[in-house]
């Protein structure tokens, strides 16, 4: 409240000082008014005075001041009203001075008001201060409104009447004051229509309004009849009637009258239409006017000569015309809803202008107009509906649109460029600044000149004179209100604004048809969607035509980007419009403008004519003139004059080749296309269309892909990744890019891109016209590719680009897409097919990842419908699609495969999908899928797939591209396996359950867990028998061992599946392919360039490995499964079944073979005493252990006998014989198996097993293999085999020495089984007639010569296991009678014998000492009477054996030392000792006459033979050999025949020795002949030397001669030693008889002779006294 107060106090100070300072201004100018008209105004002086006193009186009287003034303001104005009748110039001025400060401080009164305007009148009509008058004018009606009714019109008069006074600057004063007071009048009005009418108001009399007077009508108020009557004087005036209310006008030119009405119209619009008086004005009046004034317009042209009888008014007069257009714009624009009928004419009259043979001045303005009202979407609405909609009336809009199609075609028909004469309206074309000196297509060219923009077409070049701005009109001969003359129109300002208005018709529509909202004023009502429907429907269907034909030809003749881009933009707009309102005629016809004009004009007859089938839509129907020229080619002419400095817009970018298409022949390529800039700009334009419309394109996608397609082509874009299309490489594109373009090129890449990726935002049914455009689009370039022609895989990549971006409605796109895909695969063309593989992959990965709802683990049909596509590209044969295919589902296990679910049957399907012509790489790529698999997916795929994961992995093995692909797929196999043991409990749960859900009653042969491993033991069984030895090694090794490892799990059903239709089929399938196997090395390879040893050079030797391991394999799992097979009902039948198998292998003359089958019957044999044990017992044995052993017994004994036994040919290459590892295990076999069958074990078996052990170790070795087989000769080592026959040798003894009775009475075979071996290491065996080459000429052996083994340490061990034997079974009964130790003499007699012969010396020191430990305890056996008969033949064998041995004739070595020879020698001493010791001395009791005879024989001659050996006389050191050996036969022989004892014959009893009196005839001769042998050497060597003088004898001689010496020495001491009765008489004598030989040789040179005979000699000392004396 107090600020209120505040203010309004603030208010009242202001008033009174402003009320202070008027009345001393008033005062001041009265006073100069006196002061002026003191001497010749004497009335106005003392008026002025008096004014003066009022003035006072007046601010005296009230406290507002200036409401008091204006109470007085007629009196005060008297002095001021009086001077300006003095028409003084100064007293004039100081009275308008002070009438402008009363108007200014409101202080008149209407009285006052009405007198100033009189005195101006009359200062008017004296023509002074006209200046100061109207401004004194436009204050007073300014500052208020006092001044109405006549009063305002005379103020309006005058200010006319100054309009056209002759001094400018009054006139232009004037006439903005005219102006300013024309629109205060309908301001005043406005203000009027803010308040309520009054009650009492009259009403309307449309009647009375006919009637022209000055009388305004009753029912308006008074500012709205002053603007009524000011109206209607104006419009009268325009009419060169007199006004009625304007009373006093004398002069007034219609163009003023017409510029104050069109701004009346312009701007009071509102009071036009709110008074319906107003309203009538406009029909009545100004239409009418209109009307009549556009007569002269319509009626003139150009072309003819104006008839004699029209006047001048009858022609166009440019400042009226202009007016008038403006006042018709406006009628139009504002007064529509007023002037229907009236606009509808105006409208044709504005068509008519456009004629061409109306002055360009006339057409522009035309032209002007119908821009300014196309840029008002509601008037283009309204002219529709009240015109074009109704029936029988004049297509308006049509027309109009029509009409500037039609405008802008005639600037264009002229055949060269126009140039305006004088005579054309006036116009001068020389005075055209714009004009260009030069021209090249009526183009402006040159140096330093840059083209402007601009249309050219046909050698008519327009350039564009302005820039187009949407929503805003610029005219410019509109606003030469200031010319007189028609302006000459600048060249190309017509076709620029029928451009602009154009490109405004069509954005209008556009805003019309988006629902975009109107003014109120203008909007007109639409009551359904269905009439708003048929009015848009409407509004295309009459303009399409004329849009399209204009448009078409601008976007054809624009040089300009930006003018280029707004048609193209105008024409996406009306294409989009059409397809909205479903109208695809039109639709069509602007998408195939478009795509006209992206491309090269040949393109147009081979892509879009209707004859090429690239749109079956018809062409719109305007002239075929204007569709398409070669304009384009001169634009690129003119650029190319332009050096670089000129516009680029049309500038070639881009030379490319063209695609062939169906309408071109085969063979007839079109040459080198070019395209340009604008070109580019068009192809942009057709992919904003198809981005931001594509959900109305319909069946237009087609045409629009087909375009892309040809200029992708041209560009040399190339489909990448996601089909996106990239620019391709240099060499590898034929498309030739200028640097411009460059840079555009990832742009349009990206648009192209953006395009599909927008198609996610499409309806269902805008996706399907787009997919099948682009399938229609794919099948055109299939066909094309039928021929050879390198397709476009544009519409392959796109449809790939549409669906990913289109998932997440699969069922709308899936089944079309990939359908279509398929058939693209299937294509000849390896790129067609590329890219049809590309897409499909690509989708289903994308489809796999995508988030789709529900779940793809929730909805298998969804996960199916995605992976079938995969599965269907497996019938395609071609490697690039399946290489595609086995990428993808790589990729798809890496990404997908935890989800994949009920797809797994589907993906192994592919990845097992093989065939024979897949190539390696394939392979590999689909196995690497299956690795993946196998490692990382099998706990998350269902079990009922696990079967399939195993047939898949048997397929790889199977197949024989890769070889290492098949031998990973058998560790895969493995692996699964494993997963199946390690899971077995979920898995048989699942499959149990699968079961129980899909069973229909049936019963199944096995629990499906089991059926599950048969499937794996299966294919394993099939890759056993593969072509390939690798694979066929490794899947028999994953075979058995996975039936090793998880063999428990099955059920005891399933392994008799496991038997007979697995195993045995697989040992029956191998020995079929083994005994087939070819065995030329040319075979074995198969083209595997690899390395491969001799031993598997040839198909039967790899063959022969399989076997080798099938066999092992199998009897390994009789072996460790033994147990779970026993229980099988046809356990013994298998049994037998394996036994079989394995004696044919066995029997087989493949050392590999053979061998095995050997190894693996010792496998099956050797059970556990724990398996024994638990088996049903019956009389201490098996129930079926007679029967399985005794079979097994047989089938050792057939493969022993049959292998060993001799060949009956002798020729090299027939002659097999099995190895020595074969023969080894052969024996080895024996242990295992005799604990099985010993207690059934007979002498016959016994006879058996040593004949095949003898020919076991008889068998030679093959020349090739004896190096690394056969030890070296004086190696002590056994070889395996004798090692091995040796110990079953040592079994049977450790058995029977048991006590096992079946086995004591087969000692004697034991012993000859041995002794035979004894005798192999002196004289090696012969087999059969076979020659065979001595171990000891092994190095000159031939690799096609036999070679017998080293049998010297064998013979030697078996040697120590006879003494073994011997010592511990010497006194049972069988070795007695067997004469046991008859035959170890006779087969130790061979080593004696041949002593150094031997082939090792240890022989036959081993037999002397051999021979010695068994004579020590045969002997004393062999002396006991009750046992003596069987003794009989052993001492002549003895006997015979020892002479053998002691008078060997075999040599020794000349390299034995003379160390060896004493240790030879002592040996012949410890014999000779023997037979002292422990024969002669019981020679009575059991020994035979023929026996000591014998000894004694052999005595004798071991002391003669010393001298007459020739080894002894060899060299000096060989004197010595013998000497010890002679002295101990002598010393022997002497002690039997000298040393006699008195016990009786009856042997050796306490000590005491027996008789020798028996031996004394044979001791004495044995003397008697030493001696004369001594004799004979001493007398010959007597006599040689004698005879040789001084010669020496040889040195033979001087040995022997020194050995008699040393006999003779030796004799003597032992006769001297013997007691004298024991000695003959006549030996002394004999003795002595040879002592002169002796004493003969004393003349001997020899010193060793000498030396001799010094101890001879000195022996005979003890004879040369009697024997008598000597005892004495």
């Amino acid at each position: 409240m107090a600020t209120a107060a505040g203010v309004s106090g603030t208010a009242a100070d202001s008033r009174k000082q402003a009320g202070k300072k008027l009345v001393d201004n008033l005062q001041s100018d009265l006073r100069a008014l006196s002061n002026e008209a003191r001497r010749k105004y004497p009335p106005v002086k003392e008026a002025a005075e008096s004014g003066i006193l009022k003035v006072r009186t007046a601010a005296s009287k009230a406290e507002d001041i200036i409401p008091a003034l204006q109470a007085a303001s007629v009196e005060i104005l008297h002095p001021v009203i009086l001077g300006c009748d003095t028409k003084n110039p100064k007293i004039v001025q100081i009275c308008l001075g002070c009438i402008q400060r009363l108007i200014t401080h409101e202080a008149l009164s209407v009285p006052a008001g009405v007198s100033v305007v009189k005195m101006l009148w009359n200062l008017m009509e004296s023509g002074l201060e006209e200046l100061k008058l109207l401004q004194t004018v436009i204050i007073l009606l300014t500052t208020n409104s006092i001044v109405q009714g006549s009063s305002l019109a005379t103020s309006l008069v005058m200010c006319f009447r100054l309009y056209f006074t002759k001094d400018s600057t009054t006139i232009n004063t004037a006439s903005a004051i005219v102006r300013q007071l024309v629109t205060l009048v309908f301001e005043r009005v406005e203000v009027e229509d803010e308040t309520p009418p009054p009650e009492d108001m009259d009403a309307v009399r449309v009647e009375s309004l006919k009637t022209v007077s000055g009388k305004a009508p009753a029912s308006l108020r008074p500012c709205a009849k002053d603007a009524f009557l000011l109206f209607q004087d104006l419009c009268q005036l325009v009419n060169a009637d007199q006004p009625q209310w304007l009373i006093g006008m004398t002069e007034m030119t219609r163009t003023f009258g017409l510029e104050l009405m069109e701004s009346l119209l312009s701007r009071f619009p509102e009071v036009f239409i709110k008074h319906p008086e107003f309203s009538f004005l406009l029909k009545e009046r100004v239409c009418p006017l209109v009307i009549k004034l556009f007569s002269p317009n319509i009626k003139h042209s150009q072309r003819l000569v104006a008839p004699p009888q029209l006047g001048a008014l009858d022609k166009p007069y440019f400042p009226i015309s202009v007016r008038l257009l403006r006042v018709v714009c406006i009628l139009i624009q504002q007064y529509y809803s007023l002037l229907v009928t009236e606009c509808e004419i105006f409208l044709s009259l504005l068509v008519r202008f456009l004629d061409p043979d109306k002055p360009p001045w006339q057409r522009a303005l035309a032209v002007e107009v119908l821009h300014k009202l196309s840029v008002q979407p509601s008037l283009l609405k309204s002219f529709c509906q009240c015109y074009d909609m109704k029936a029988h009336s004049t297509k308006i809009f049509r027309d109009l649109v029509n009409a500037i199609g039609a405008f802008i075609q005639s600037l264009f028909m002229q055949t060269s460029l126009h140039v305006p004469t004088q005579q054309q309206s006036g116009s001068n074309a020389s005075q055209n600044p714009a004009q260009p000196s030069v021209l090249v297509a009526g183009m402006p060219v040159g140096p330093g000149v840059t083209p402007q923009a601009a249309f050219i077409y046909r050698g008519v070049w327009l350039p564009i004179s302005s820039n187009y701005t949407p929503g805003i009109t610029k005219p410019q001969i509109l606003e030469m209100l200031e010319k007189v003359d028609a302006p000459p129109v600048p060249e190309g300002y017509a076709v620029s604004v029928a451009y602009a208005c154009l490109l405004e018709v069509v954005r209008s529509l556009s805003i019309i048809m988006d629902g975009k909202p109107e003014p109120e004023a203008c909007k007109q009502v639409v009551d359904t969607d269905s009439e708003k429907t048929a009015l848009n429907r409407e509004l295309v269907s009459s303009s399409w035509c004329g849009v399209l034909a204009a448009l078409s030809l601008l976007l054809d003749a624009s040089t300009d980007e930006a003018a280029t881009e707004n048609i193209l933009k105008s024409v996406q707009t009306y294409a989009s419009l059409c397809g909205m309102l479903s109208l695809t005629t039109p639709r069509d016809a602007f998408i195939t403008s478009l795509c006209k004009a992206s491309l090269p004009p040949h393109y147009m007859l081979t892509v879009l004519n209707p004859q090429g089938g690239a749109t079956g839509n018809s062409s719109p129907p305007f002239k075929q003139g204007h569709v398409r020229t070669n304009s384009q080619n001169m634009a690129a002419a003119v650029n190319s004059a332009y050096q670089g400095d000129g516009d680029t817009k049309n500038q070639v970018v881009v030379v490319g080749t063209s695609l062939p298409t169906a309408s071109l022949p085969i063979g007839a390529q079109q040459g080198p296309v070019m395209l340009t800039a604008k070109n580019l700009q068009c192809m942009r334009a057709i992919l904003s269309i198809a981005h931001c419309h594509g959900g109305v394109l319909g069946t237009s996608w087609h045409l629009i892909l087909t375009t892309l397609q040809h200029l992708v082509w041209i560009l040399g874009l190339k489909p990448s990744t996601g089909g996106s299309l990239k620019a391709g490489r240099v060499a590898d594109s034929q498309a030739v890019l200028t640097t411009a373009i460059l840079t555009d090129i990832p742009v349009l890449s990206f648009m192209l891109s953006r395009l599909f990726e927008s198609s996610q935002y499409l309806d269902e049914v805008a996706l399907h016209h787009l997919i099948d455009a682009l399938c229609k689009l794919s099948a055109e370039s299939m066909e094309l590719a039928y021929t050879n022609r390198e397709p476009s895989l544009f519409a392959v990549a796109k449809l790939l680009e549409t669906g990913l971006v289109n998932l997440p409605r699969l069922h709308v796109l899936w089944k079309p897409v990939i359908n279509h895909m398929l058939e693209v695969c299937q294509h000849p063309h390896y790129k067609m097919r590329e890219w049809g593989a590309e897409a499909i992959t690509s989708l289903v990965k994308a489809a796999l990842q995508h988030k789709h709802e529900p779940p793809l683990s929730e909805d298998p049909k969804c996960q199916r419908t995605i992976l079938l596509p995969l599965q269907e590209l497996s019938s395609i044969l071609q490697a690039d699609i399946r290489q595609k295919q086995l990428e993808c589902v790589l990729q798809v296990i890496q990404h997908n495969g935890d989800g994949i679910g009920q797809g797994w049957p589907l993906i192994l399907g592919v990845i097992g999908a093989l065939n024979s012509e897949q190539g390696e790489n394939l392979i590999r790529t689909a196995f690497q899928s299956l690795q993946l698999v196998v490692a990382d997916f099998l706990a998350v795929m269902p079990c009922s797939c696990l079967r399939d994961c195993l047939e898949v992995a048997a397929k790889f093995g199977s197949q024989h591209q890769e070889l290492n692909i098949s031998l990973t797929a058998v560790g895969l196999l493995w692996n699964i396996s494993d997963f199946l043991y390690q899971n077995r409990e979920k898995i048989k749960t699942n499959l149990a359950n699968n079961m129980e859900n899909g069973s229909h009653g049936d019963k199944q042969p096995m629990p499906p867990f089991d059926a599950l491993w048969m499937c794996l033991f299966s294919k394993l069984g099939d890759l056993c028998v593969d072509a390939r030895p690798a694979v066929r090694k490794s899947a028999g090794q994953t075979l058995f061992s996975t039936i090793a490892a998880h063999g428990g799990l099955l059920e005891q059903t399933t392994w008799q599946a496991v038997l007979w239709q697995v195993l045995f089929p697989l040992l029956d399938r191998v020995k079929l392919e083994s005994g087939t196997a070819s065995t030329d090395r040319s075979d074995t390879s198969r083209g595997i360039n690899i390395l491969i040893h001799h031993s598997r050079d040839t198909a039967e030797k790899q063959w022969a490995e399989t076997r080798v391991l099938t066999l092992a394999g199998v009897a390994r799992v009789f072996s460790t499964k033994r147990q779970t097979l026993l229980n099988l009902g046809d356990f013994p039948r298998a049994w037998a079944l394996l036994l079989q198998f394995i004696e044919i292998s066995a029997m087989s003359h493949n050392a590999e073979i053979s061998l095995s089958a050997l190894k693996s019957l010792q496998e099956i044999i050797q059970v556990s005493k724990v398996t024994e044990e638990d088996q049903p017992v019956m009389n201490g044995e098996s129930l079926d252990d007679v029967v399985l052993w005794t079979n097994a017994w047989k089938v050792w004994y057939n493969i022993g006998i049959n292998s060993t036994t001799p060949p009956e040919t002798n020729c090299m290459p027939l002659v097999y014989l099995p190895s020595q590892p074969y023969l080894t295990t052969l024996v080895q076999i024996v242990p295992v198996l005799f604990e099985h069958i010993k207690p059934r074990f007979v002498a016959a078996d016994m006879s058996k097993l040593i004949t095949v052990l003898r020919n076991a170790v008889s068998v030679p070795v093959h020349g090739e293999a004896s190096p690394f087989i056969v030890p070296a000769c004086y190696d002590g080592a056994l070889t395996p085999l004798q090692e091995t026959v040796l110990s079953v040798a040592h079994i049977l003894h450790k058995e029977a020495m048991a006590g096992a009775d079946n086995l004591r009475s087969m000692y004697p075979d034991m012993f000859r089984q041995l002794l035979e071996y004894v005798e192999f290491g002196v004289e090696p065996p012969r087999y059969g007639n076979l020659p065979t080459r001595s171990v000891m000429t092994m190095k000159n052996a031939t690799p096609m010569s036999w070679v017998t083994m080293n049998y010297v340490p064998f013979g030697e061990r078996s040697l120590e296991m006879v003494v073994s034997l011997y010592e511990h079974a010497c006194r049972l009964p069988s070795v007695v009678h067997n004469h046991v130790l008859c035959s170890i003499i006779r087969s130790l007699r061979l080593p004696l014998g041949r002593k150094y012969d031997c082939l090792s010396q240890s022989t036959w020191k081993q037999a002397v000492n051999s021979l010695l430990v068994v004579l020590d305890i045969g002997l004393p056996i062999a002396r006991q009477p009750d046992v003596a008969e069987h003794f009989t033949t052993m001492w002549q064998e003895l006997a015979t054996a020892l002479e053998s041995f002691l008078f060997t004739t075999s040599v020794a070595p000349p390299t034995m030392t003379v160390e060896e020879y004493q240790r030879d020698e002592t040996i012949d001493c410890k014999m000779i000792q023997m037979i002292r010791d422990s024969i002669l001395p019981y020679t009575g009791q059991a020994a035979t006459p023929e026996f000591t005879a014998k000894v004694m024989d052999m005595l004798n001659r071991g002391s003669i033979h010393a001298a007459s050996c020739s080894s002894f006389i060899s060299t000096e050191s060989s004197c010595k050999l013998r000497e010890e050996f002679a002295k101990v036969c002598f010393e022997t022989l002497l002690h039997s025949s000298f040393l006699r004892k008195d016990a009786g014959a009856g042997g050796a009893n306490e000590g005491t020795a027996p008789s020798y009196g028996r031996e004394e005839p044979v001791t004495h001769l044995a003397v008697s002949s030493l001696l004369d042998r001594c004799q004979q050497v001493v007398t010959k060597y007597v006599q040689d030397e004698s005879l040789g003088g001084k010669c020496p004898l040889p040195r033979t001689q001087n040995n022997e001669m020194v050995y008699i010496l040393k006999a003779v020495s030796t004799l003597l001491v032992s006769l001297k030693k013997a007691p004298a009765e024991n000695v003959d008489s006549s030996i002394w004598l004999d003795v002595i008889a040879l002592y002169p030989s002796l004493v003969t040789c004393v003349t001997s040179n020899s010193p060793q002779i000498c030396t001799a005979l010094k101890d001879a000699l000195r022996e005979y000392s003890d004879l040369l006294q009697p024997p008598l004396l000597k005892r004495n």
